[in-house]
């Protein structure tokens, strides 16, 4: 038995139509904002702020391992919704509030851990769903354009730990804009389109991030956003980034002379 710790984007249906073509049995810990798996039968809608809840239900389903997928919105403080498992790890809860959504599911990996109950990692029924190192697209990188990604990585390696920061872009060399903690979307929307840009967005997890549970994604969403911000090419992380609607998505890429490369 499977326990998943569920959030939004796509990527949690393609883990339940696997598990299912496996027939791997399974249940839904729902964190969505707004019950997003409440067809599911095996879903159960729960806080994030209730952990006694959490590892009651994951006992009863005699779980030894869970999943995190999907992008977890960080709740209000006042919606965590504490039981008494909760206040007891109140003090650690508030500390990892205060540095972001991920710094909760570090918490929540560590009680799991502390309850003998392993976090495996969110590709491991999907391996399909990441990239090797290649190129994936006609367009290729130029003498230039690495120049600039090499410049990109150096920088998103010095990034804190727990900074937001898991993408940036990247144009001759000068970094023109970081994510937030408002995600990639939002930063790329910000940015004016240029023609003849040069543009790079490099997508990389975090420094020490534990990648079981926070693994950089994109997809044809990102692409068309791409599009809109004048973006000339992707670079992704080997094995480390999940890459959605592939075919679809390298097809858009090739179609708008965008560059995608795993290095």
């Amino acid at each position: 038995m499977i326990g998943l710790f569920l959030g939004n984007t796509h990527f949690p249906e393609l883990i339940i139509e696997k598990l299912k073509k496996d027939n791997i049995k399974y249940f839904i810990l729902d964190l969505t904002k707004h019950n997003k798996f409440k067809k599911n039968k095996n879903s159960n809608y729960i806080s994030i702020g209730q952990f006694g809840k959490i590892l009651r239900l994951i006992k009863k389903k005699r779980c030894n391992k869970v999943i995190f997928a999907g992008k977890i919105d960080k709740p209000k403080i006042s919606s965590l919704r504490l039981d008494f498992k909760g206040i007891y790890y109140l003090p650690r809860i508030i500390k990892a509030y205060k540095i972001g959504v991920v710094s909760i599911l570090n918490e929540l990996v560590k009680i799991l851990n502390e309850q003998k109950i392993k976090v495996i990692s969110s590709i491991a029924f999907n391996p399909e769903l990441t990239l090797a190192k290649g190129s994936y697209t006609r367009l290729r990188p130029d003498k230039n354009d690495f120049i600039s990604i090499n410049k990109g990585i150096k920088s998103l390696a010095q990034v804190n730990s727990f900074n937001h920061v898991q993408a940036l872009v990247i144009q001759n060399s000068t970094i023109v804009a970081k994510e937030t903690s408002k995600g990639t979307k939002r930063m790329l929307q910000l940015l004016k389109k240029s023609k003849n840009s040069q543009r790079i967005l490099i997508k990389y997890p975090k420094k020490k991030q534990d990648l079981r549970v926070d693994l950089p994604t994109i997809g044809f969403d990102t692409l068309k956003d791409c599009k809109k911000a004048g973006i000339k090419g992707i670079v992704l992380k080997s094995k480390q980034n999940i890459f959605l609607d592939k075919d679809k998505t390298i097809h858009f890429a090739n179609k708008n002379n965008i560059f995608i490369t795993v290095k």
